[in-house]
């Protein structure tokens, strides 16, 4: 636990790398969400040793799939194939998580990826990641978030776990981005657990 109560992790998006995984885990980091897949072949193979290396370092690594519009189920398909690879599905990594920032990826297409990559993985427990303003104004998640799906919001109001935003399944909140300093490189965002949720209702 932090001193404000929430336990804390980072994401990595598309090309971020963390130099020392180890002292990320000493500075009491316990969970990552690394985005190592885009559309329907697209990966990063950096990010694939960044999975390797956060495990290693006891971190609770999962992948996080940047989604681009149309085959929500190849899409899917092509996550969880390297999701299998890294061995990200088993019991206690984090839920693989769904970035949604793009026009054109929308509600029917959150519910038909969703759906894939439950039957594709074996799991029940997702994360859907996106900007504040796409869940004001763009997403309508009780069309698609049953118990099983946690909603992640990106809002850099620089206090964890409240984004001034609520629905009842909100259960992460990036609230700032990370310091340009060694050994942390690319975009990399600071996240909190939101109140009442814990680690055990992120985590497969």
């Amino acid at each position: 636990m932090t001193e404000d109560g929430n336990e804390r992790g980072i994401n990595l998006s598309l090309h971020a790398t963390v130099a020392d995984w180890d002292a990320v885990r000493a500075d009491s980091v316990l969970f990552a969400s690394i985005t190592v897949t885009e559309n329907v072949n697209w990966s990063d193979a950096g990010a694939e040793q960044q999975i390797l290396a956060a495990q290693r370092a006891g971190v609770r690594a999962g992948i996080r799939h940047y989604a681009r519009p149309g085959a929500p189920h190849d899409q899917a398909e092509h996550c969880v194939r390297l999701g299998k690879q890294l061995g990200v599905f088993g019991p206690g990594a984090l839920a693989p998580a769904l970035e949604v920032e793009v026009p054109g990826v929308g509600d029917r297409f959150i519910k038909a990826w969703i759906k894939a990559v439950r039957q594709a993985a074996g799991i029940r427990r997702v994360l859907v990641y996106a900007p504040y303003e796409h869940w004001l104004h763009t997403l309508r998640p009780d069309k698609w978030a049953d118990a099983e799906v946690v909603l992640w919001v990106n809002r850099h109001n620089g206090i964890p776990g409240r984004p001034g935003w609520f629905h009842p399944r909100l259960g992460l909140h990036q609230h700032n981005a990370a310091d340009d300093k060694p050994g942390l490189d690319g975009p990399i965002g600071f996240d909190s657990l939101v109140y009442p949720f814990t680690m055990g209702d992120v985590v497969l």
